[in-house]
């Protein structure tokens, strides 16, 4: 186990150091960098309103970003986490623009096994990827789909998803039916070789999305 995490760790960093380098990032003067050191993202200010649809998948412990967004913008945000310190970590947030769904974001609609994180003081499991020992925990996923017609939303002007792993599966399937966020905020944690994560970022540009910032394993892109 001890011997997989390291592999892990060093591809992801191997990937998040190549991948921007030989990646065409094309800026936009409204970038700006919402949030905590830890939790913040860059977004184009400019893309965002009152009416806003936002939707934050993966909380953890961290929602600077979430109310940055509220606060700025006056928009309601819908966040959603299963894992059992997430919803105890949410059930102190009071912001009433801010709400909160105890479910994971996936690629159908199903109970799925959330596996531990190799280092039990952490707070994030992943469904993809067995990482550490322990039981994990089950729970509710929905495709963004499926969500968005129980939330009445017919479009999504910035998706944000920190999910770890968990992300591929769910821009495959939000492509596949027609889904284009106008701004997409993505931890890309899936241990992927560079080549991997550049076929993926490929097949969002083909679907017209424009990489506008990278930080990191983050990504900011939008529709056009």
């Amino acid at each position: 186990m001890k011997m997989a995490g390291l592999t892990r760790r060093m591809t992801l960093k191997t990937t998040a150091a190549v991948v921007p380098r030989i990646t065409r990032v094309v800026p936009r003067c409204d970038m700006e960098r919402l949030g905590s050191h830890y939790g913040g993202w860059w977004i184009p200010t400019g893309l965002l309103s009152r009416d806003a649809v936002v939707y934050a998948a993966g909380v953890g412990e961290d929602v600077t970003f979430d109310l940055a967004l509220i606060e700025r913008f006056g928009c309601e945000v819908w966040a959603m986490d299963p894992t059992p310190r997430s919803i105890a970590f949410a059930a102190r947030i009071a912001e009433p623009r801010w709400n909160f769904l105890p479910i994971g974001l996936w690629k159908e609609n199903a109970t799925v096994h959330f596996h531990p994180p190799a280092d039990p003081a952490h707070v994030s499991h992943s469904v993809t990827e067995i990482r550490g020992s322990g039981h994990g925990f089950d729970a509710q996923c929905r495709q963004l789909t499926t969500l968005m017609t129980e939330m009445g939303h017919d479009r999504l002007d910035l998706l944000k998803m920190d999910i770890e792993g968990a992300e591929g599966p769910v821009l495959d399937q939000m492509l596949a039916r027609g889904v284009r966020p106008r701004i997409l905020c993505v931890e890309f944690d899936t241990p992927e070789s560079p080549r991997a994560l550049l076929r993926r970022l490929r097949r969002l540009e083909d679907a017209g999305y424009v990489i506008r910032q990278t930080e990191g394993r983050n990504y900011t892109l939008t529709q056009g």
